[in-house]
């Protein structure tokens, strides 16, 4: 059951926020240690690859851009998310927006703008939403699941 679903806007607004926040690591490290275009690339690449498989695992489904606006990605049954959710989630649809040339990321954008469960493409594969409901305290973000 979703509860308090969390729109279009809120969602790309934490998506901006994480991606300022990663590029300016990013820019940091790349300065301290000098990378080359490629290797920055690599290191960009593997950052927030990183960032967004495990923070949500760690930290109740939320990222820090998640956090900051207010909302967190959980399971269809509320509880939080884990390794494999977030595998389905960032690499399986990464993978289908690759092969569809970008045309389903923009069809989940208005997904979850349109639909009344603001689900995207990623949320179906993984089957998540992201919510405003606040982490329980109780919750155990080290979960294994089954």
């Amino acid at each position: 059951m979703v509860n308090q679903p969390a729109g279009f806007w809120i969602r790309f607004g934490a998506s901006i926020l994480d991606g300022l926040l990663l590029g300016l690591i990013g820019i940091i490290i790349a300065a301290i240690l000098n990378f080359s275009e490629n290797g920055q690339l690599i290191f960009d690449s593997i950052v927030q690859l990183g960032y967004l498989l495990i923070l949500p695992v760690l930290w109740y489904g939320y990222t820090i851009g998640k956090r900051i606006c207010g909302i967190r990605i959980v399971k269809m049954d509320g509880s939080n998310v884990g390794f494999g959710t977030m595998l389905l989630r960032v690499l399986v649809a990464g993978f289908v927006y690759v092969i569809t040339l970008g045309i389903a990321y923009i069809v989940s954008a208005f997904m979850v703008g349109l639909r009344k469960d603001k689900r995207s493409i990623h949320d179906i594969i993984a089957n998540t939403y992201v919510t405003y409901q606040k982490a329980d305290s109780n919750d155990n973000p080290y979960q294994i699941e089954n």
